[in-house]
């Protein structure tokens, strides 16, 4: 079965492997190691590349990881089935995430232990994620085919509530986000057709526990790798818990599946630590609809009911446009003249997508790789945020080679299965899904507006105060602590400290009576911006009683520039101060993304002060006087809630 149909082929891997292996510079190696995972590939060079890339990889501290863009994360596996075989995939499909992964396996089947009585190793190792990997084989519930409902009911609850206690004692410990991969059903069917209404045969057994699994990890805000899903949907074929590999090696994924897995896994570590794609661009001919509009005109492109290919393009259009329903930016970059293209989407009665939907057009003559490094910079978000979705094969190599930080799906023949092998490649994966992000394209769009009124004003004063901005502010509470959180774990640029939080660990520090935790929201003329910026602070037992430490602040980067840092610092200082406290301590803690804030407290006034006891090497504090404090100037109106 070939697998990752998203990537493009590579005529001469293994030899492009081994020709990487000659240089002696291993920074260079890795560089060339991940450029290389970008390509389709089987078992024996998903191994070869890890080997490729284990020396740099070896030792965080040697300043490869930086340079090359890589997050390095901690990821301990606990598995009730074999998952030796299993790591080089994963630690490849992590490169090609940007991710630099360190993998931890506790021993085969020994999960509960590791969690519940003492594992030095693994607390040596610190986890930053921990996946707990088992299979529906594992203590599976003793019961009677005949056994009634709610005695199945019970025995399934009980089984949850174990996971539960393994669930809550991973974050307890390690602060680890954790995530739960779902049974794959293995037993063939007892009953035939009748299974599912027996509620204690084998096949229905698995089907209630996974679905009492997903209420949990919903309620407990543990992630899910939705094995059992993933498979009936075909994506491992027939491949998964094969008879003659369980019984031989205890593998539910076979080696030959094992790049599948490993990128599955992957997405799902990488969307944890915020670098999920954000952006869909599209090309338009041949891509949204079938044929040229400049040339067949309005009436003879193929799109619509009436005929095959014409509703394949009407399916892709509406799998796009519930990307944008769920938070997904829509753009378009296109070889054509702006107002025909435009013209499509404004016109054409059987169009799905409409131009509100885009949040940047961009038609014309010129390359696109340069048209989409413009939609970066329209959009303010980074080139690695962008899929680039286009039908001519010149036109994706050409993007893979100039700007190979854009992700490019290679498209099957037919645009019928275009949803398909978007949804397959995993750009989008998504760890939290809130109101906010359903009004999230348009704000993208508004962005845009604001950028055009910012290059008609005269002066950066009166742009500022014509935007009619409000900042308002709320202690994060039930309503804002799902959003809080995702904007936590996604946001990398202007994150003073990066530290990763479960909801539970969020609402932990909010309803600490001492502690200060903001959620703002930042409107202007333009409209709502939504969910700008999450302030975390805590008192700290390494400073005095009356110093505040501000764990985490971050804030949205298309907000940048409007004067909103010294407007958060005033709701903060305010609350600071009613609270008792003398001064607020902020901590900026470096990595390879979120440089663009080094300076981000002296600027606001902040004083260095030394390091607190237990610090970082690397993290720098700051000190800021609550005694006599005056709110910075600024051009918005502030509220709080």
């Amino acid at each position: 079965m070939e697998q990752l149909l998203w990537l493009p082929p590579h005529s001469e891997l293994g030899a492009a492997i081994g020709a990487a292996k000659r240089e002696p510079d291993p920074v260079a190696r890795l560089q060339e190691a991940i450029r290389l995972t970008g390509f389709r590939r089987d078992f024996t060079q998903t191994a070869r590349l890890d080997r490729l890339a284990a020396e740099a990889l070896a030792d965080p501290t040697s300043g490869a990881l930086a340079p090359l863009g890589l997050t390095p994360l901690r990821v301990a596996l606990l598995a009730s089935h074999t998952v030796d075989h299993l790591l080089p995939a994963i630690r490849v499909a992590g490169l090609q995430r940007r991710l630099a992964l360190s993998l931890h396996v506790s021993p085969y089947g020994l999960y509960r232990q590791a969690l519940l009585g003492e594992d030095a190793a693994l607390a040596a190792f610190a986890p930053q994620a921990v996946v707990l990997a088992l299979d529906a084989r594992d203590a599976p519930l003793q019961l009677p085919l005949d056994a009634a409902e709610a005695e199945v009911d019970a025995a399934v609850r009980a089984r949850v509530d174990e996971l539960r206690l393994l669930w809550r004692r991973a974050r307890e410990r390690y602060a680890a986000q954790v995530i739960q991969q779902t049974l794959v059903p293995v037993d063939p069917l007892l009953f035939g057709a009748f299974e599912a209404l027996v509620p204690a045969s084998p096949y229905a057994l698995t089907e209630r526990l996974n679905d009492a699994i997903r209420r949990a990890a919903r309620e407990e805000g543990v992630l899910l790798m939705d094995l059992a899903w993933q498979a009936a949907q075909g994506a491992y074929g027939n491949g998964l818990a094969d008879p003659v590999r369980w019984h031989q090696a205890k593998q539910l994924v076979g080696p030959e599946l094992a790049p599948l897995y490993g990128d599955h896994l992957a997405r799902i570590l990488a969307a944890g630590a915020g670098l999920s794609r954000k952006c869909l661009v599209l090309d338009l001919d041949n891509t949204l609809w079938g044929g040229v509009i400049g040339d067949d005109g309005l009436e003879g492109i193929k799109l619509g009911q009436g005929s095959p290919t014409g509703e394949a393009f009407l399916a892709f259009q509406r799998y796009a446009a519930l990307l944008a329903r769920r938070g997904i930016i829509l753009a378009v970059c296109s070889k054509n003249d702006l107002a025909v293209a435009e013209s499509v989407f404004e016109r054409h009665p059987d169009m799905a997508l409409r131009r509100s939907d885009i949040a940047a057009f961009v038609a014309n003559w010129e390359d696109k790789a340069g048209n989409l490094r413009r939609i970066a910079q329209l959009l303010d978000i980074g080139l690695d945020s962008l899929v680039f979705v286009d039908d001519n094969p010149a036109e994706r190599d050409i993007v893979r080679r100039e700007l190979p930080m854009v992700a490019v799906p290679e498209l099957p023949d037919d645009v019928a299965e275009y949803p398909a092998r978007v949804a397959a490649a995993g750009y989008f994966e998504a760890v939290a899904f809130t109101a906010d992000d359903t009004a999230r394209a348009r704000s993208y769009a508004q962005n845009a507006e604001r950028k055009a009124a910012l290059s008609q004003a005269t002066d950066m004063e009166g742009y500022l105060r014509g935007l009619q901005m409000v900042l308002t502010a709320s202690a994060i509470g039930p309503t804002e602590l799902p959003r809080a959180t995702q904007l936590l774990n996604k946001t990398n640029q202007f994150n003073l400290t990066t530290r990763r939080y479960a909801e539970a660990e969020v609402a932990r520090i909010a309803d600490d009576p001492r502690s200060v935790a903001l959620a703002l929201r930042l409107a202007d003329k333009f409209g709502d911006n939504g969910l700008i910026s999450v302030v975390l602070a805590r008192p700290d037992p390494a400073l005095a009683d009356d110093e505040l430490l501000i764990d985490s602040w971050l804030m949205s980067c298309r907000v940048l520039g409007r004067q909103v840092e010294s407007a958060v610092l005033e709701v903060l200082a305010g609350a600071a101060a009613e609270a008792g406290y003398r001064a607020l301590i902020g901590e900026y803690r470096p990595t390879a993304r979120n440089g663009m804030v080094a300076e981000h407290y002296p600027r606001l006034g902040f004083e260095p002060w030394p390091a607190p006891a237990g610090a970082s090497d690397e993290a720098s504090f700051w000190r800021y006087e609550l005694d006599g404090w005056r709110p910075a100037a600024h051009f918005m109106e502030v509220k709080r809630t």
